[in-house]
């Protein structure tokens, strides 16, 4: 099971996640409170396939809740009413930002504060998941109870030493503070003196009184000694056990380090990348290709053409997973962002706007996603739709090499651009009116907005020039006046 933990603050979120397999607490990141938050937990949570979150809960130096807990426990509220189903477990957070800090120093970089929060996050989430499967906490993860009462679970159990230490320490406090000896020391010999005065006592009285006052100032002292004798003595085991969990954490860090790996797909890149990087991570070829031939139960997928693969639906992002994820775990995480992104953007709503169906947008933003860098993307995004509707063919040289690499990776039998040009693919643009037979890479958001969104324009050409600029045109006598003047090299370049 996968668990979130947030580090909840007024300003900044912390973010940790784990699996309860492999016990290692990773760090994700901090979220700004702004109003967004909420969104962006949803898709941590549904990014992650999970509903179970641990909230760390602040409290006083003497284990009692404070107005930051109630805080807390609000935040947790409103998240059930913003995340349904979601499971809420309280994790005692004393500390946490002290080792958390700790721990960042000694890495001897600059950090800001809400990698103090996700750090915390993470102290948080590992002490969570040290004592997951005790009898206190349950195996299944129900949710907690958000009433005011005490139902940290670690609280049911024996008290943790940090915990009992700090309790020693403000028990030492307050009886020294109760005694008021620090202030009595400097005033008692006055007082008796001024008393002995007042009412005029005799010599031997006086005496017998500044002795008396004396004993109790002796005893005050000794009381007061032995106070901040045993209190230092706790502090000093507390800064060893602080040491002691530092290097815990940094055996810890060293463990999800080996366990745990970042796999990224970028915006452009095809399956035949991802295929090939997957293998770089260790994944085996037979796992591989049984993974991409899977079926996956996501509805954006349901209404492609049969035979469609997978091309051009894993959203470029970069994920962390465990190594005992499989392929299919892998391809699974970039199918949830891509269900987040059309889902945020409402892009299937806004395709038929353009007479497309969600494969056909997202057909055309792979193409957008390969011939234009971003900011141009919704003006080439117009010239593909306007030929679209005018059933002039697309043109589009990317779409003739991504059919080269089904049919001829490594260009031995089509090896100059005019052979090229004429290979029988229903991706080939070039000789076919309409969009390709599908998606020819995986387009970024900029490339999916662009075809949502294209700009207010009325083009039918366009190309890159020599010099990088985007040249367009209304007519094929522009275009190729274009060509001329701009293109002599890159439109040359070999397919």
């Amino acid at each position: 099971m996968r668990i979130i933990c947030l580090d909840v603050g007024e300003k900044r979120i912390g973010v940790a996640k784990a699996d309860s397999n492999t016990r290692i607490a990773v760090p994700v990141g901090f979220i700004t409170v702004d109003g967004s938050e909420w969104q962006q937990l949803a898709r941590i949570a549904n990014l992650n396939n999970t509903s179970f979150f641990v909230l760390g809960l602040p409290r006083s130096n003497e284990g009692n809740e404070t107005a930051q807990s109630l805080y807390v426990r609000n935040f947790a509220k409103t998240l059930i009413e913003k995340i349904p189903g979601a499971r809420i477990r309280f994790q005692d957070e004393s500390l946490t930002s002290v080792i958390a800090e700790e721990r960042l120093k000694k890495r001897g970089k600059k950090y800001e504060k809400g990698e103090i929060d996700t750090e915390a996050a993470t102290v948080i989430l590992q002490d969570f998941l040290e004592n997951f499967n005790s009898p206190s906490y349950g195996t299944k993860g129900e949710n907690l109870g958000l009433s005011t009462k005490n139902n940290n679970p670690s609280e049911n159990s024996n008290l943790s030493v940090r915990k009992r230490a700090i309790q020693k320490v403000n028990e030492l406090a307050q009886t020294v503070s109760e005694t008021k000896a620090g202030q009595e020391l400097s005033n008692v010999k006055g007082v008796a003196q001024k008393e002995a005065n007042k009412v005029k006592l005799n010599t031997k009285k006086a005496r017998h009184k500044m002795k008396t006052v004396t004993k109790w100032i002796s005893g005050a002292s000794i009381l007061i000694i032995v106070a901040l004798l045993t209190a230092g003595g706790i502090l000093i085991y507390k800064d060893i056990k602080a040491k002691e969990r530092a290097e815990e954490y940094a055996r810890i860090e060293a463990e999800m380090k080996a366990e745990v790996f970042n796999f990224t797909i970028l915006p452009g890149q095809t399956i035949f990348d991802v295929k090939t990087n997957l293998k770089e991570a260790g994944y085996q070829d037979e796992e591989i290709e049984e993974a991409f031939k899977a079926d996956y139960n996501f509805d954006f997928l349901k209404n492609r053409p049969e035979g469609a693969t997978l091309e051009g639906y894993l959203f470029g992002e970069t994920h962390e997973f465990y190594k005992s994820d499989t392929v299919k775990d892998v391809i699974t995480r970039f199918l949830e962002g891509t269900n987040q992104i059309i889902s945020e953007n409402d892009l299937k709503n806004k395709y038929e706007k353009q007479g497309l169906s969600l494969y056909e947008g997202i057909t055309l933003a792979s193409m957008v996603q390969k011939e234009a860098p971003t900011a141009e993307m919704p003006t080439v995004a117009q010239v593909f739709l306007s030929r679209l509707k005018s059933n002039i063919p697309l043109g589009s040289d990317v779409t003739v090499s991504y059919a080269l690499d089904i049919i001829d990776p490594s260009r031995k039998v089509y090896s100059d651009n005019q052979s090229a040009l004429e290979v029988e693919s229903c991706y080939n643009t070039r000789k076919y009116a309409g969009l390709p037979c599908g998606p020819i890479a995986n387009p970024g958001i900029s490339a999916l907005q662009a075809v949502a969104n294209p700009s207010d324009t009325s083009y039918f050409y366009f190309l890159t020039g020599d010099d990088g600029i985007m040249y367009y045109s209304y007519t094929e006598s522009e275009h190729n006046q274009n060509i001329y003047s701009h293109c002599q090299d890159l439109c040359n370049v070999s397919l």
